[in-house]
């Protein structure tokens, strides 16, 4: 059975576009449309839909004023935004996302770019992982999860325990879902965290600084987008800017530096984690803290796993239950690589508990 796909938008072009691009996919179905967020609001009181395709602004009642009367009235949804690439824009994406929205695409800048693929694939492919992984989820008995969680965790001879006071460093990945999921880690951690870290979310450039000064305001650690050159610095958080990839580079002295790469996208991303992960093969620290989160894809697995081949790691997962796409978690757990499965509000307390204050 096709999944009904409900599709707000005040331009009746792209209500078009958009509408024929879910209708093109055999899974999918644009079953209604609505021209702005009341009229939306009025529909959700009565209907459900398997996912909603939703436009920021629009007269009456716009996108973000539709999500947080969802969010007032408990109406569930699963949300995807469709946003300009702006500051302004990033920003409202940002709060979209804390209201509730899963996930977001950019919005066409023309007709040309509408039509296109990358914005057609791009739409289907978030369809894709947020429609099917809500389902999954919802199909988990408890003895599956049981079995699941008992597969998945590393063998206890590859744990290796070191010393309190070790040198470590603590790398996180997160895609779909991330934004929103990453509010409930980092404003958790203390703000004398004895360990830098460095963050790759899957976010198109012009969005991840607006994320990392949310972030920053919500947190006791400091939290920055990465810029060439940065010195690590415990009690920091640095994000990999959209459309670089992040590289950890240690010097003679044992000094490590961020490096920004502009090589190619990896399997079309950009920032990618096995990049990062990958670049820590040669660092001077002690331990890498690994921590993926909700995201679709198996980002960040072969980056561990060659990791682990070669320093210390130990590695938190978040659990399926807490997560909105568990893609990149499953993908390291199901490769034997997992030290600890949480859900996500204990993920801080785990990265607290493992990594202590300086």
């Amino acid at each position: 059975m096709k999944k009904n796909i409900l599709v707000v938008d005040d331009s009746a072009l792209m209500r078009r576009i958009i509408c024929d691009i879910i209708n093109s996919d055999e899974q999918f179905q644009a079953t209604e449309i609505c021209h702005d967020g009341l009229e939306a609001y009025e529909l959700l009181q009565k209907k459900s839909f398997d996912a909603v395709i939703l436009d920021v602004n629009m007269p009456r009642m716009d996108g973000l004023e539709l999500l947080e009367r969802l969010r007032q009235e408990q109406i569930e949804a699963t949300v995807v935004m469709v946003s300009s690439l702006t500051v302004d824009g990033a920003s409202v994406t940002l709060r979209a996302m804390e209201l509730g929205a899963v996930d977001f695409v950019k919005k066409p800048e023309n007709l040309i770019e509408a039509k296109g693929s990358r914005f057609h694939d791009k739409l289907l492919m978030i369809l894709n992982s947020v429609v099917f992984s809500k389902g999954k989820k919802k199909e988990i008995t408890a003895s599956q999860q049981v079995l699941t969680t008992a597969r998945i965790k590393r063998t206890p001879q590859r744990s290796r325990v070191l010393t309190h006071g070790a040198n470590r460093l603590i790398a996180l990945a997160c895609s779909t879902g991330g934004p929103k999921s990453l509010q409930s880690v980092l404003p958790l951690l203390k703000a004398n965290l004895d360990a830098p870290m460095v963050l790759v979310q899957h976010m198109p450039a012009g969005f991840t600084k607006s994320l990392a000064e949310r972030l920053n305001e919500l947190s006791e650690i400091t939290v920055k987008e990465a810029q060439e050159g940065d010195v690590l610095k415990k009690g920091t958080v640095y994000i990999a800017p959209g459309g670089k990839h992040l590289e950890v580079l240690a010097d003679l002295n044992g000094v490590h530096r961020l490096h920004l790469n502009d090589s190619e996208p990896v399997g079309g991303l950009k920032p990618c984690a096995n990049i990062t992960f990958q670049s820590l093969i040669q660092s001077k620290f002690d331990e890498i803290v690994c921590v993926v989160l909700t995201g679709m894809g198996a980002d960040g697995t072969k980056g561990i796993t060659e990791l682990a081949e070669k320093k210390p790691v130990y590695v938190i997962a978040q659990d399926e239950e807490s997560s909105v796409v568990y893609g990149m978690p499953r993908a390291i757990a199901e490769a034997g690589m997992v030290d600890e499965v949480v859900p996500l509000e204990q993920v801080a307390r785990a990265i607290n508990n493992k990594v202590g204050v300086k």
